[in-house]
């Protein structure tokens, strides 16, 4: 029985496997107590006195976040670093006397800490005169992107937000052309010819089941209508769900610290998206020192800790091929949570499942579902059994299971 549709390649297998990414939305906004600039603000007020990449990229491995992605451009066109298409740059702000790049910073931080390095890129620009032609708008972008794609080392990401592009038309063979000749092994993300798509909302959870494989994906927050990619996209495109850590802002404000997301509320959103399959991209927004807030930085701690308190142990496990898979004890366990994921480099093939708990001799259900794909997390009540079984239900091919485990998680601890 051979599988049916389509498959990752290698570069898409890795990026799913870092599951974790740390957005930073850091910019002129930073210094204006703003989410959207709109273009006017003066670069002069641009100056964090204590910029430290090192400190973000620490603060992102310490938690267990395996890529990171910086806002290059948002959408005031302010840009991080010192480029040759416009002056509304650093290089007209007081910091570093204007001879500083942010993006050159955080690139070499990334590269000499090994964290992988992604970059965002607005294409909506509210300073940019141009912008009003769309030609002469494709040249200008195309000439930032490239300079962003040659020369910043190696790229895991490229971002590519919809906000305040819809109804717009870019030329995006052309800028999917400029990716793929500079930096092939990228992610690209949710428009042109993505590889992996946005999942529709920005609070940081995917519907269940999240499949790999879709034909479409919504654009922004701010239309109902759905992207019309390029007709050679592939059609596997995993999901990246984002979200703040402060509800509801991207860029940081001065004391709004109330709305940092509780440790419960970033489970349930790491269980709502890693565990459903997707990769979670936690912004993160350094303050306009130029730094994580402490108070960022030890909410963003406590996560990492109580998932490795979590996941780093199994209590049992197993891989294999075939409709059933068993883990089994001489004395019972006590667990409340099963990992299963399949080995995705040859699709997702498993469409129904079911995992059961031995108790005294007979198998009680404890879990049930349709995708398993690159992960999936199951929670229920504790059992105590001396063994744990998943029966696939439904596959379109003999289902490869690359790990099923399970864990005692107990409740949260502060």
């Amino acid at each position: 029985m051979k599988a049916t549709g389509a498959r990752p390649t290698v570069q898409q297998l890795r990026w799913q496997d870092y599951e974790l990414g740390m957005f930073c939305h850091f910019g002129l906004n930073t210094f204006c107590d703003r989410e959207w600039g709109d273009g006017t603000d003066d670069p002069a007020l641009f100056d964090p006195k204590a910029f430290d990449p090192r400190q973000w990229v620490n603060t992102a491995q310490a938690a267990g976040f395996r890529y990171l992605i910086l806002t290059a451009k948002h959408h005031d066109g302010f840009c991080l670093w010192p480029t040759q298409t416009t002056d509304y740059s650093v290089r007209s702000s007081p910091w570093r006397d204007g001879k500083g790049d942010v993006v050159r910073e955080v690139a070499d931080a990334c590269a000499e800490a090994g964290l992988p390095f992604g970059l965002y890129l607005s294409p909506w620009d509210r300073h940019e005169p141009r912008y009003a032609d769309k030609e002469a708008y494709d040249d200008f972008y195309c000439r930032q992107l490239t300079e962003l794609l040659t020369g910043y080392g190696p790229l895991v990401e490229v971002w590519f937000d919809g906000a305040g592009s819809e109804g717009r038309e870019y030329d995006w063979r052309r800028i999917m052309n400029v990716v793929e000749r500079h930096q092939p092994d990228a992610m690209i993300f949710n428009l042109g010819r993505p590889t992996i798509r946005w999942v529709g909302n920005e609070d940081g959870v995917a519907p269940y089941p999240c499949w790999n494989t879709a034909e479409t994906a919504k654009a922004s927050l701010f239309t109902k209508d759905m992207l019309t990619w390029l007709p050679d996209t592939s059609a596997w495109v995993p999901a990246e769900c984002d979200v703040p850590i402060r509800k509801l802002q991207w860029f940081w404000h001065p004391g709004a610290e109330e709305r940092l997301l509780s440790l419960e509320r970033l489970l349930d959103i790491y269980y709502r998206s890693v565990g459903h399959g997707a990769n979670l991209l936690l912004n993160i927004a350094p303050d306009d020192r130029g730094l994580l807030p402490d108070a960022d930085v030890n909410r963003v701690a406590e996560f990492g800790e109580e998932l490795r308190r979590r996941f780093d142990c199994p209590l049992g496990e197993t891989a294999g091929s075939g409709y059933e898979l068993t883990v089994e004890w001489p004395l019972p366990q006590t667990f409340d949570h099963a990992v299963v994921q399949e080995r995705i480099e040859e699709g997702e093939r498993v469409r129904a499942y079911l995992i059961e708990a031995r108790v005294d001799g007979r198998w009680r259900t404890v879990a049930e579902g349709s995708a398993i794909g690159h992960k999936k997390i199951d929670r229920f009540d504790p059992v105590t059994a001396d063994g744990m079984r998943l029966t696939i239900r439904q596959a379109d091919a003999e289902p490869l299971i690359r790990r099923m485990a399970c864990y005692l998680a107990g409740e949260v601890r502060v």
